[in-house]
């Protein structure tokens, strides 16, 4: 049993536990996308595979579709049959295999070496698909409804994702370059499995029974039933609120990707990058993102938890979102009009640091409190396949952002990045104009209570 007093920054330590658990998992998968369309357009002279940008880019799109689409399925294992920290650990091998399969010649495996890359991409996908939701409901695990620390949690956690997406580029590429494509699908493997040895040695100490037991069972025996109730009024209510929240993600997600296309086209053509006679990379430009979430995630954190019973409610969080997604957008909008309609003209680099300053803002303000507003409404036998559904609306949202960016030749930058500024400032008046119905929906799940008590975990150590 874990003792929940010991505490971190006024956290339960056990959060520390999956921020690391989680910041390594992270490391290792993005360390392994960020080479992979490097690795199959790359020469089969140089070690790659040799397909066109199309191919690579196709694979890439059902790749990461996939990885958003499958912790419906992982959650709902966890929930029913393995529980939360054996599908965690389940899902955590599956993917350490998957890393390095990628990285071990295919003749090793007895396969072709495209038929070795499907079957490491299967077990890095299946892993996901269990590992993914589950830590998240983890997190929401260690605190008891009415906790008002659970939103600040949730932030300190989400800069444990981005310190890993961080530390993965700087990493994968280095060793890349120094030592080939395989070598960069190992430094992933490693990092996975540091991930697991950190919940294999720490995990009974610091999180108790949280996550060894299915839901469903749990959800049982607290209403001392043997058999599972139909959804009350109140929990239905609840999923409700899940769902409209989602939707509004969906909106923002489709904006905010736009960093990875759009964005990231301008940036390259049409963005003067000249310090001195140095030019910044283009692709330097996407690392403002995990650097702005890390620097900023801790003052939120704390922010959250100062304003105490004056603290927003998350349909007015996510309205914020709405309305920095804008801000962001609108900065993008003065770059295009600093060009005058000449392309020829370069301009400020400025106008992107404000749009990734902006849209970082709104994405603390929207992504680690929909985690948490998951953990707070989700009945607690559904909790993982919740946050699985959740993220798929990632998978909605990023096939939405290549479609509108794709339509850039037709109605032009300012059009798109003005539709998407409107848009969001729209979405955020909704969000604050339905707010107090959304809260009376979650009936009481938002009503805070500074340091509420540790949960208590049963006594009874399960095998």
């Amino acid at each position: 049993m874990a003792n929940q007093q010991h505490q971190i920054l006024g956290h339960p330590r056990g959060l520390f536990l999956l921020f690391g658990t989680e910041l390594w998992e992270r490391f290792s998968y993005y360390a392994m996308r960020a080479i992979l369309v490097l690795y199959l357009t790359d020469t089969t002279l140089n070690g790659g595979l040799g397909w066109t940008t199309k191919e690579a880019l196709d694979l890439y799109g059902i790749y990461t579709g996939l990885v958003y689409i499958t912790p419906m399925l992982g959650g709902w294992l966890a929930d029913n049959y393995l529980g939360q920290r054996r599908s965690i650990m389940i899902g955590g091998t599956l993917m350490a295999i998957g890393q390095f399969t990628l990285a071990l010649p295919a003749d090793m495996l007895g396969l072709s070496t495209v038929h070795s890359f499907y079957l490491g991409l299967a077990l890095l996908i299946t892993g996901n698909g269990l590992f993914k939701p589950n830590i998240s409901t983890m997190v929401g695990d260690l605190y008891n409804e009415g906790d008002n620390r659970r939103d600040g949690a949730f932030t300190i956690f989400y800069m444990g994702i981005n310190l890993g997406a961080l530390l993965a580029g700087v990493v994968s590429g280095s060793v890349t370059n120094s030592f080939g494509w395989k070598a960069g699908f190992v430094a992933a493997g490693i990092g996975m499995i540091v991930s697991l040895v950190m919940q294999m040695t720490m995990a009974q100490s610091w999180l108790g029974n949280i996550g060894r037991e299915p839901a469903v069972k749990r959800d049982l025996k607290l209403k001392k039933s043997d058999k599972k109730e139909p959804l009350t009024k109140s929990e239905m209510n609840r999923i409700k609120v899940i769902l409209v929240m989602s939707l509004f993600t969906i909106v923002f997600w489709a904006g905010f990707e736009q960093a990875g296309g759009l964005m990231n086209i301008y940036t390259q053509q049409y963005t003067d990058r000249m310090i001195g006679g140095f030019e910044v990379p283009a692709a330097w430009f996407q690392s403002l993102n995990p650097f702005f979430i890390i620097t900023l995630a801790p003052i939120l954190a704390v922010l959250w938890v100062k304003l105490g019973k004056h603290e927003p409610n998350s349909p007015k969080k996510f309205a914020f979102a709405m309305f920095f997604l804008a801000l962001g957008f609108l900065c993008m909008v003065g770059a295009v009009m600093e060009q005058g309609g000449d392309t020829a003209v370069k301009t400020s680099m400025l106008w992107l640091v404000g749009a990734f300053f902006f849209h970082t803002l709104g994405e603390l303000c929207l992504s680690p409190i929909g985690l948490s507003l998951v953990t707070k409404l989700a009945p607690l036998r559904l909790a993982s396949l919740m946050m699985g559904a959740w993220f798929g609306c990632n998978a909605i949202a990023n096939y939405v952002a290549g479609y509108v960016g794709s339509h850039v030749g037709e109605l032009g930058a300012f059009a798109i990045f003005s539709g998407i500024a409107v848009t969001a400032i729209i979405s955020g008046v909704v969000l604050l104009l339905f707010a107090n119905t959304l809260v009376r929906w979650m009936h009481g799940a938002e009503s805070p209570v500074s340091q509420a008590e540790p949960i208590e975990q049963p006594q009874t150590q399960i095998a």
